[in-house]
């Protein structure tokens, strides 16, 4: 029952200034502020004469609205967008409108809605060991700090006013919206809003257009990295040569096996000897590097984990991988690794990956290490992303400098000079400070 209580209250606490700050113009908050002055000094009629003033202020803001009721528009708009956005960038589309109904609409204003502009909307979710976390009075609690901690980042919209628009017109406006969260940014639908003619109460028409774009991590410029790497041998290296055109290097012929692939038969040899014949290549040895990316952490969002995003994003749109293979590795749900590079995928491929990726809240750090050293025989350099820096991370880091893989560690701190790293691991392991993750990254 109290779980039930703090959350209305919650709710009524976002809900209330949502929809005031959605209807009511500059002049409407004007009055309606004129409005409770005026309830608070005429509380007493024999004294005061300022419940006259109420009276007036409220049968105005009264008119207002319910001349609001009466707004109700035949627009028909559609939403064109493109593919992907980027934090920090403004995304520009366009949307067309049109109007369907027999009468001219002027003064009208149109403005973007996503799914979580009102923030008493919830997540659904069908597990139901999470609703009830979700309900419970921690759950009520840390949904209300994640709010309070990433209200500032949430997209930014701009209203857009619409010129006349005759009975059948149709326009073409161009809109800009400022991505400040990566992921996936769900558009529930657009607002029409009109002012009454006191301009004091903005009537609003929902266009529903459900539509999705996804945003990119953001991305800081990088000087030019070099791994001392060399080449290591690559398990299937013919196909990836093939897919840009590296010349292969013919060893022999041999008989044909199951499973070998037609383009390899040698049709001059199958029609001399009568049997199919095959041609036979060395296999090819590349450059390929890991991208390590540290997800493991006990909140569910921070600002230390999205840095480290935009850091690893920042690497995998840089490095070029024409000639070589960049391997992202985390843990998620389970150990996932991602490989792009050589006609494999590219670099925009890994960064919706990295548009989606998730704090790991129900594993240990230990589950990272194997899913590296199982493929270490492979890796020419890495490059890892660490949120904290502690006795497991500094052991991961020296297993790998073990086996001779040439390194480069970035550690996400609050304060770098408080972060004491050991001298044999100085020259591989740099701080990057939060608030200076620019600055950190042009001085490696």
């Amino acid at each position: 029952m109290i779980e039930r209580l703090i959350s209305f209250v919650f709710k009524c606490i976002y809900i209330i200034p949502y929809w005031l700050k959605s209807h009511l113009t500059k002049a409407g908050w004007l009055i309606s502020g004129g409005l409770a002055v005026s309830a608070l000094i005429g509380l007493d009629t024999n004294q005061a004469m300022a419940y006259q003033t109420f009276t007036f202020l409220a049968a105005i803001l009264i008119i207002s609205t319910a001349a609001g009721f009466f707004f109700n528009p035949r627009i028909i708009a559609r939403r064109i967008l493109p593919r992907f956005g980027t934090v920090g960038e403004s995304l520009l589309y366009r949307i067309t409108v049109e109007n369907g109904g027999s009468r001219r609409q002027d003064d009208l204003v149109i403005l973007d809605d996503r799914e979580d502009r009102n923030p008493a909307a919830q997540t659904s979710t069908t597990d139901p060991i999470q609703t009830r976390k979700a309900q419970s009075l921690t759950g009520i609690f840390l949904s209300y700090r994640q709010r309070m901690m990433f209200g500032e980042k949430q997209h930014a919209f701009k209203e857009v006013p619409l010129p006349a628009l005759p009975p059948g017109g149709v326009l073409e406006i161009p809109v800009e919206i400022m991505p400040r969260r990566r992921g996936p940014m769900r558009l529930s639908g657009l607002t029409i809003a009109r002012n009454d003619p006191f301009g004091l109460y903005r009537s609003l028409f929902i266009v529903p257009l459900s539509q999705s774009v996804l945003i990119l991590p953001k991305r800081y410029p990088l000087p030019p990295i070099q791994l001392p790497g060399t080449r290591r041998y690559q398990p299937g290296g013919v196909s990836l040569a093939q897919s840009v055109g590296d010349s292969e290097e013919f060893t022999s012929l041999r008989d044909y096996r199951p499973g070998d692939p037609l383009r390899r038969i040698h049709w001059r040899a199958w029609a001399r000897t009568g049997k199919p014949i095959v041609k036979e290549y060395q296999d090819e040895y590349f450059v390929r590097h890991a991208l390590i990316l540290d997800t493991f952490q006990a909140d569910e969002a921070s600002l230390i984990f999205e840095e480290a995003v935009s850091i690893a994003a920042s690497f995998a749109s840089s490095i070029l991988t024409q000639e070589s293979l960049l391997d992202l590795m985390f843990i998620g749900t389970e150990a996932y690794c991602f490989t792009s590079g050589r006609g494999i995928s590219h670099a925009d491929r890994m960064l919706e990956i990295l548009a989606s990726v998730i704090p790991c809240r129900d594993k240990a750090f230990e589950t990272l290490p194997p899913l590296v050293m199982n493929r270490a025989s492979m890796l020419s350099g890495c490059i890892c992303i660490l949120l904290v820096w502690d006795d497991q991370r500094k052991y991961f880091i020296q297993q790998l400098k073990a086996l001779g893989i040439p390194l480069l560690a970035l550690v996400l701190t609050q304060n770098r000079s408080a972060l004491s790293l050991e001298p044999e691991l100085a020259d591989i392991v740099h701080a990057i400070e939060l608030g200076n993750v620019r600055e950190g990254l042009a001085g490696l």
